[in-house]
């Protein structure tokens, strides 16, 4: 399942999996997408090792702009990986 986490100004909608427990390694895969004319920017990076597992029409501008962005964001997608999105942590009242 894929839970939301941001959407930046310029469209990219950033997602992440929930944990995903490999050879006792907790990981989480985060998906980055962007509609352009021609179809999509689509990056798909593993956490923790931030290795790139899908490219498609993605400047290296950009592989490094989502890089840094999962730097600056990898603990909170970890948390929110745990419990089932950010969604899951709004309060909404009436």
């Amino acid at each position: 399942m894929l839970y939301p986490y941001i959407t930046l100004g310029d469209g990219t909608e950033i997602l992440h999996t929930q944990i995903i427990e490999e050879d006792g390694i907790e990981k989480v895969e985060v998906h980055f997408e962007r509609p352009v004319e021609t179809g999509f920017v689509t990056a798909r990076f593993v956490l923790p090792s931030y290795e790139l597992i899908v490219k498609e029409n993605l400047s290296n501008e950009e592989m490094e702009f989502f890089k840094e962005f999962l730097e600056h964001n990898a603990h909170l997608i970890y948390k929110y990986a745990r419990i089932g999105g950010v969604e899951s942590c709004l309060v909404f009242s009436k």
